[in-house]
């Protein structure tokens, strides 16, 4: 029992080797926050076996004691803060946020600098034993808030038109590297949030707010830096929106080491109260009216600003006789005078404001009292801060009389737009009285063909109310009449979808009631209309302007339906289908009914939001706009016409036909892109810093993303340019494979001057950065189904960059070296100058790597103050870079892999101290030979030779010893149980206490219990 025992655990150990283990991540550090503002540090953990939802201990380590642990909260323990941070706990200024079960926020309200230190994440165990990491650290440091902003309060009273600067310092005194952004913003008065005006972002690109867009392109608003400190806002032309409160907001940000960046410290300046005093502008008022009306009829006057020469806020006020009779202000309001009130109630007046620079009186049945000498006056008004009207000017309009006049006989016309129409076509009878204005109503009557009975069709009374005829076919024909008002002496008779019983003679009688008569006095005139049968078939062509259609343009289909004979169409319904590229069969993409129904089809849904569809009798467009490259295929166009049963019953279609087949193929825009292919020599002193120009001379139509992507090489017969960095079309920054370290992309990086320039700024230039430069500009489109598609691409001109020669050469041993090495054995590669070197001078090296036509790679850079950088962090461990004398260098390499053979070499920079103190200037540099190493083979081991694991080699050794261990205690147990037995004699309870040593001694305690119990 107890071997059975020992070789389950056995295996329950081993089995556990394949168990994730615990890690706690922590954010890496350091990290950098200005006193009073707020900080969060994300920590979280992973390969728990335990809850899904854990628990974390923070804990700091001060600089003053940095090997005690201070706690400062927990997620499980509320009494676990010690007491310098539990107020702060309490009081919510420390708490932590947890994102997930696993993953939380430790976040600092208001930083005080008693808070630097080495922070703790701990994960309390909830596994069965302890495996893998429990905590994590990182580093915090509170630095002083330096930041500020100033700009002296004043009050500034402005004329609409005039100019505005105003000037804003910021400063900051910060030692690490950080960037300052800036913003300025306007308050209007009653406003809870400030408007954006113009911004300088931490990358140094300008960017107006949403609504001094427009006037920033046309350089109305600007941003200017003048020197180190200073920022001034400048407005060429004041307008009335600027009033308000300005102010200017500095921002500065530092890189964390996981390269985001961080708002640290935040400063608001003195507000600036400015006051604009608006511009009075020239107009002139009219007025228009009828001069004469009839009494009883509506009489309209209106009174019409013009040249006003701009937007502007006015209020009209009508006169008659000299006496005010309605006002009405800027904001609609409208006061009427005590009478003309109490018709305005009745409806008999209305004052109305037609647009921004027309008034109107309207009176609906003039009358005795309404004549006379009209006139209006308008006035241009502002609003008070305290919400009054405040009048600038006032101007008067001329005076115009209005008269009445007697009613006269009546006239009446009839006439028709066509004396015959096809069945299906619209019949328009037209009804015109003559005479004097006044209140009319009319009826229309048909006499149909071999009948004498007249029958109504329609009438409108002189309130416009119509009544449409209940004759047959039934009420749908009789919803296909219209009825209509064209103006006071003109009635329209439409009937949309004419048919035979249609035909006959027409009739109009015209209606006048007489002020103060008792009875109605008429007027009639008729007209023949003959409607005529259609029975023809269709014919439908598809036609298009534009087969070929650029990428994003539009494009447009006509569907045109003709007749066998000079005949109309049917009402019909137009269906248009689309056959991708590459695909067998048509797919329906929106049918247009006969009734004006869209219907859209099942899977075509691309076409969505970008098709527009117009169709008329005989002609049905299509118009796709925003072109793709989906849109590419063959399409064609279904016509279905319906006769007049199936127009009422919605039954099928009498006759259909099919279009040709159009061919749509959608291409590439012809693109526009030119790059500055000029080449140039930049020739500058060491250490000094320059930019390099990549300037666009034309782009294509659209504004499409550009991508800009930098190369270097050190000569020009180079054919693989090394590529420094890219930013691409999403204006996202990717470094090179060689420039990825933290000093190249210090050294490195890109700006964005305007739409067409871009520059490369290189800092602290060195020796090794001499050689060629060029940039690659790429074109992009984005497509209908979310990827980018390149357009073009275009390189520009080298650009050499030169130095000054500063009269110090480093020369490098040339001698070749060729190196063998074993497989998991060391090596050492030796680099030395020639010379003892000039003892006022510090050398710096740099190992670099390559095999074959690979880029070589940066290993290891030994700087002049000792400092090691390594190119590839999970190297770092095998490599080994110093110096064995002042001029003489050492690789080594520790266990050595195959994969570690090609070409080695160095590069030495001489750096000597310049100016003043502490500035160390690079003087010159060289290049040894290239060094190729082999790596042979090792001979294989004994481990490998009986098994490849290392953890089965342990476990082939260890487990013979731990049989050996259990037969030993098996015999030791045997041996126990003979001599029990010899020794009955001596009593059971002697016996029963001798078996219990023994199970003891072997720790098998199972069979003591069940001996016991059997005892």
């Amino acid at each position: 029992m107890a071997c059975i025992l020992c070789v389950a655990s056995l295996f329950l150990s081993l089995a556990k080797l394949s168990i994730g283990q615990r890690e706690v991540k922590i954010q890496e550090g350091p990290l950098y926050r200005a006193e009073g503002y707020p900080v969060s540090i994300s920590c979280n953990v992973r390969g728990h076996q335990g809850p899904s939802t854990q628990d974390f201990e923070w804990s700091v380590y001060l600089p003053t004691a940095p090997t005690r642990e201070v706690q400062i909260i927990s997620t499980k323990d509320a009494s676990f803060s010690y007491a310098v941070y539990a107020q702060r706990v309490r009081g919510k200024e420390i708490y932590v946020e947890r994102l997930q079960g696993n993953s939380v926020l430790l976040h600092i309200s208001k930083l005080q600098m008693r808070d630097a230190g080495e922070y703790e994440c701990h994960t309390p165990n909830t596994d069965g034993k302890y495996l893998g990491s429990y905590s994590a650290k990182t580093n915090l440091t509170v630095i002083p808030d330096t930041l500020s902003a100033t700009m002296p309060s004043q009050t500034l009273s402005k004329k609409e038109g005039e100019p505005l600067e105003l000037t804003c310092e910021a400063t900051k005194a910060t030692a690490q590297h950080t960037h300052l952004s800036l913003t300025w913003y306007l308050m209007h008065e009653g406003g809870s949030q400030a408007m954006e005006i113009i911004s300088l972002s931490r990358d140094f690109l300008l960017a107006p707010g949403p609504s001094y867009a427009d006037r920033f392109m046309g350089g109305d608003v600007r941003l200017d830096k003048l020197g180190a400190t200073s920022f001034k806002l400048s407005i060429g032309r004041l307008q009335p929106s600027d009033q308000g409160q300005l102010f200017c907001e500095a921002t500065e940000w530092i890189q964390d080491p996981d390269e985001v960046w961080t708002l640290i410290t935040r400063k608001q300046t003195d507000q600036t109260a400015l006051r604009i005093q608006p511009a009075a502008r020239d107009f002139e008022v009219n007025i228009t009216a009828r001069s004469s009306p009839a009494e009883g009829k509506p009489l309209e006057l209106i009174c019409l600003v013009v040249d006003s020469g701009g937007d502007l806020q006015l209020q009209g006020i009508w006169f008659l006789n000299g006496k005010e009779i309605a006002q009405m202000d800027a904001g609609g309001v409208l006061d009427l005078k005590r009478d003309y009130r109490d018709r305005a109630s009745q409806g008999q007046l209305q004052v109305s404001k037609l647009s921004a620079q027309a008034f109107s009186l309207k009176i609906f049945s003039v009358g005795p009292e309404d004549v006379g000498a009209y006139s209006c006056e308008v006035a241009e008004v502002v609003k008070t801060p305290a919400g009054s009207w405040q009048v600038l000017q006032r101007k008067q309009s001329p005076v115009s009389q209005v008269q009445l006049k007697e009613l006269s006989a009546r006239s009446v016309t009839v006439s028709a737009e066509q004396w015959a129409v096809w069945e299906g076509e619209a019949l328009a009878l037209l009804c015109k009285a003559g005479g004097a204005e006044g209140p009319l109503s009319v009826s229309w009557w048909l006499i149909p063909q071999d009948k004498t009975t007249p029958v109504f069709v329609a009438g409108m009374g002189q309130a416009g109310t119509v009544q449409l005829g209940v004759s047959s076919p039934g009420p749908r024909h009789r919803s296909n009449r219209r009825l209509e008002k064209v103006d006071w002496a003109t009635f329209r008779l439409e009937i949309g979808s004419a048919v035979v019983t249609d035909s006959g003679t027409y009739e109009c009688r015209v209606s006048e009631r007489l002020q103060n008569q008792a009875k109605d006095f008429q007027w009639t005139q008729k007209i023949s209309v003959t409607v005529k049968s259609l029975k023809s078939s269709l014919q439908v062509n598809l036609m298009s302007r534009q087969p070929q259609v650029t990428l994003t343009h539009t494009f447009g289909l006509s569907c045109i339906v003709r007749a066998n004979s000079s005949a109309p169409k049917l009402p019909f319904s137009v269906t248009w289908q689309f056959q991708p590229a590459g695909s067998g069969a048509f797919q329906r993409l929106i049918r247009v009914t006969h009734n004006g129904t869209v219907e859209w089809g099942d899977i075509l849904s691309q076409f969505h939001g970008r098709t527009k569809v117009s169709q008329s009798l005989f002609h049905s467009q299509l118009q796709i706009y925003d072109a793709a490259l989906e849109d590419t295929g063959v399409y064609q166009c279904k016509v279905e016409g319906y006769d007049r049963n199936s127009l009422y019953t919605d039954g099928p279609a009498r006759v259909s036909a099919t279009s040709n087949l159009l061919r749509i193929t959608v291409t590439f825009p012809e693109s526009k892109l030119r790059v500055n292919s000029s080449s140039q020599v930049q020739e500058l002193s060491i250490s000094s810093s320059t930019h390099i120009g990549c300037a666009i001379l034309s782009r294509s139509a659209g504004n499409l993303p550009l991508s800009i992507t930098w190369y270097f090489s050190p000569t020009p017969t180079n054919v693989s340019y090394l590529k420094i960095l890219e930013t691409d079309q999403t204006n996202v920054v990717k470094y090179g494979d060689v420039f990825q370290t933290p000093r190249s992309k210090q050294k490195f990086h890109s700006e964005k001057v305007s739409q067409d320039l871009f520059l490369l700024n290189i800092l602290n230039v060195e020796d090794s950065d001499q050689g060629h430069y060029h940039c690659a500009v790429e074109e992009w489109l984005l497509s209908m189904n979310g990827t980018w598609k390149k357009l073009e691409r275009k390189t520009s001109g080298l650009t050499e960059l030169k130095l000054r020669p500063t009269g110090s050469q480093v020369h490098v041993s040339k001698a070749s070296w060729l190196g063998n090495a074993t497989e998991h054995g060391e090596v050492d590669i030796s680099c030395s100058l020639n010379g003892s070197g000039s003892p006022a001078s510090l050398y710096s090296v740099t190992w670099y790597w390559s095999r074959g036509n690979a880029v070589s790679q940066m290993l290891v850079h030994l700087q002049y103050d000792g400092l090691l950088e390594y190119g590839q962090e999970g190297r770092r461990r095998l490599l080994h870079c110093y110096r064995s004398s002042p001029t003489d260098f050492i690789l080594k390499l520790h266990q050595v892999q195959l994969e570690d053979a090609g070409m080695y070499w160095c590069r030495v920079a001489e750096w000597q101290q310049h100016s003043h103190p502490g500035k160390w200037i690079n003087q010159a540099s060289d290049e040894s030979q290239r060094m190729m190493l082999t790596v042979l083979p090792s001979e294989p081991t004994f481990s490998s030779r009986i098994c490849s694991s290392e953890r089965f080699l342990h476990f082939l050794i260890v487990c013979p010893f731990i049989m050996l261990l259990l037969l030993l205690a098996s015999l030791l147990c045997l041996y126990w149980k003979a001599r029990k037995l010899s020794q009955l004699s001596l009593g059971a309870q002697k016996e029963r206490a001798l078996c219990m040593d023994m199970k003891m001694a072997t720790g098998d305690w199972t069979t003591v219990r069940k001996e016991d119990e059997g005892y």
